[in-house]
């Protein structure tokens, strides 16, 4: 079982012609993802990698199944192609568009909660279920990265991911689910609202997020353990964290706001709730090694 993607997952591409969304469309395929249909307005009747094009997602869904939705396209499209698969009924949606314009991305977060449907990204290498499925961009062939084992990892960073989650497989783990939330401002999705799932998840015995300075999604997580709605074992780490005090970092979502969002905040409400934070990205698998053990 995977929180959001498996080998199961009926996948549809949207803007599958493009470049980038046949490039990776065919990755996606080689890994072992469901894609069942694509959608580039104009370009019906065609295929990618044997995957037929339609018109509309109201038209590819008709013919074919759909349990989520990848968006390969430019930012300021996004918010008009989200809509669409939220109108078509699916409820799984990864855009990874970086620059996607804030009152579209605040928007897209309104109309998916208004839906119950969960939207990933923008700003993101997107989903992975190393050895299932992936949607997004994900050098998965990576083994020292993306090996399969029972980890979650929730990451804010593209520039990290890698560097963190081969410090878990070098520790002798690996990943069950891997969701990068985006780096903008206003995500689809929060890392606390995806605790509950990795909570639920029979295979995953313990989380990591990759965090950075700003915002306060690090201390939601901390207000979930709390909550006692995630009960797991939690490892984090937090970039940013050498940030003199007052500079603004080039990160849309790095804005420290209300006395929180500085890593020194983040550190101390995860401390306090049991979760133990990483110095460097070197720590993180020695941290999960002592967190299991309990």
């Amino acid at each position: 079982m995977s929180i959001f993607i498996d080998q199961n997952t009926r996948v549809l591409v949207q803007g599958i012609t493009g470049k980038e969304g046949s490039y990776w469309t065919k990755h996606m395929q080689d890994m072992g993802t469901q894609v069942v249909a694509g959608v580039t307005p104009g370009k019906a009747g065609q295929q990618v990698e044997g995957i037929p094009v339609f018109h509309t997602i109201r038209r590819a869904v008709e013919k074919h199944p759909v349990d989520a939705t990848m968006v390969f396209v430019p930012p300021r499209f996004t918010k008009d192609a989200v809509f669409e698969a939220l109108d078509s009924g699916i409820k799984k949606i990864v855009t990874t568009a970086e620059g996607i314009p804030l009152h579209d991305c605040i928007q897209i977060r309104q109309a998916a909660l208004s839906c119950g449907a969960k939207v990933i990204g923008g700003n993101t290498s997107g989903v992975i279920s190393p050895g299932k499925a992936m949607m997004g961009f994900f050098p998965y062939w990576i083994e020292r990265v993306y090996k399969p084992g029972r980890i979650g990892v929730m990451t804010r960073s593209g520039s990290l991911t890698n560097e963190v989650t081969a410090m878990v497989v070098q520790a002798g783990f690996g990943v069950s689910s891997l969701i990068g939330v985006g780096g903008d401002t206003v995500p689809g999705t929060r890392f606390a609202e995806l605790l509950e799932d990795y909570e639920k998840d029979p295979d995953t015995d313990a989380v990591v997020i990759i965090g950075e300075l700003g915002g306060t999604m690090e201390e939601e997580v901390a207000e979930t353990i709390a909550a006692k709605i995630f009960t797991k074992p939690l490892v984090a780490f937090l970039g940013g964290r050498t940030a003199p005090e007052g500079k603004k970092m080039g990160h849309a979502g790095a804005i420290i706001t209300g006395g929180k969002g500085s890593v020194e905040d983040k550190i101390a409400a995860l401390n306090k709730v049991g979760g133990l934070v990483a110095k460097k990205p070197s720590q993180v698998g020695e941290l999960l090694k002592k967190v299991m053990k309990k």
